[in-house]
């Protein structure tokens, strides 16, 4: 029997503020898209911002469907803009937040799996890692370098043999 460990690596700030002015921009870039949720079953608002290469930012929202699961996160409305029209344009950085009035949010909320699968194919394509921001409201905020922290056991072809 062989024993693995697995460590992720992750910045905490006490608070957006803590961020550089360019993050700190990214992250109202998020708070606004988060305004444009579709949301009215889970009242879960998720905003998404990217942050290309050429500096134009990209946001997406989550998109909710009484024909569930016909909706999407926030991240993968981005994610596959992202694709769809600026493939040649590197992503920087993914800065994500959310908001409900159901509950506080204390801490950041992570993406879920299949967004982390969707962020590994595109840090992929573009061959360099994209930097994650997570925050909420006044709680901390996690920053990453890459979606291996969020995703050690990454599903691409080349690990199946």
């Amino acid at each position: 029997m062989t024993n693995h460990e697995i460590k992720i690596n992750f910045w905490e700030y006490a608070s957006v503020k803590e961020l550089d002015t360019i993050d700190q921009d990214l992250c109202v870039e998020a708070v606004k898209a988060m305004k444009n949720s579709h949301s009215p079953y889970s009242k879960f608002r998720v905003g998404a911002a990217l942050l290309l290469k050429s500096g134009k930012i990209i946001q997406g929202s989550n998109q909710e469907n009484v024909a569930y699961p016909s909706g999407l996160c926030a991240e993968r409305v981005a994610l596959f803009y992202w694709g769809a029209n600026h493939p040649d344009d590197p992503i920087v950085s993914m800065a994500v937040t959310a908001h409900t009035d159901e509950f506080e949010l204390k801490r950041p909320v992570t993406s879920c799996g299949s967004c982390l699968q969707v962020l590994a194919e595109c840090e992929k394509m573009q061959n360099q890692p994209v930097k994650v921001i997570l925050f909420v409201g006044q709680g901390p905020v996690w920053v990453t370098n890459g979606i291996e922290s969020f995703l050690p056991f990454l599903f691409f072809e080349e690990r199946l043999s």
